[in-house]
């Protein structure tokens, strides 16, 4: 996948940013291309090799289809929950990088329905912060409004499953 100066992508896991620049380096004999992206909430740049696009998972943002997926999967969708907590984590932590916005609500909601049973670990909690920002990120830029109302839309999927979109933690 190619992309232009203006994009607006997103790294997987890291969140949405613009593509910058595109720049060249050379190593040795071999010059590399690379997208320089600005991550659009926290400002850091990243250097993205031209030949690491597709292992990381850059990609544009979401279009409408997926977010239509993601709502649809929050309101009444199924989850299925590890009881074990290592194997939990792991394969939470193998969907948040994968880059897919459906993956990216599996853990959220997974999360959010196993707090309902016990108290999150201090790591799935940053797990579950990490997934709402993500969330709340992409669609409010992929639809281009604000991230409040894309607070609202969440909270109104989510309670057609009787959760509660979670509040932003003092350490997020």
């Amino acid at each position: 996948m190619t992309f232009e100066v203006g994009d607006k992508v997103v790294y997987p896991n890291q969140g949405v940013g613009t593509i910058e620049n595109i720049s060249s380096r050379s190593f040795g004999a071999q010059f590399e291309k690379f997208y320089l992206l600005r991550l659009v909430y926290s400002s850091m740049t990243v250097m993205v090799p031209f030949s690491n696009v597709d292992t990381i998972g850059l990609r544009k943002v979401t279009r409408n289809a997926e977010i239509t997926r993601v709502l649809a999967f929050l309101s009444s969708g199924n989850c299925h929950l590890h009881g074990d907590w290592k194997s939990r984590f792991k394969e939470n932590s193998e969907k948040m990088l994968t880059g897919s916005l459906l993956n990216v609500a599996e853990v959220l909601k997974g999360l959010l329905l196993l707090q309902i049973e016990k108290p999150l670990s201090f790591r799935e909690k940053k797990m579950l912060d990490r997934a709402r920002y993500l969330l709340v990120t992409e669609l409010a830029m992929s639809k281009n409004i604000e991230e409040v109302e894309i607070e609202d839309l969440l909270n109104k999927a989510l309670s057609k499953s009787k959760l509660k979109f979670p509040e932003v933690t003092a350490d997020a």
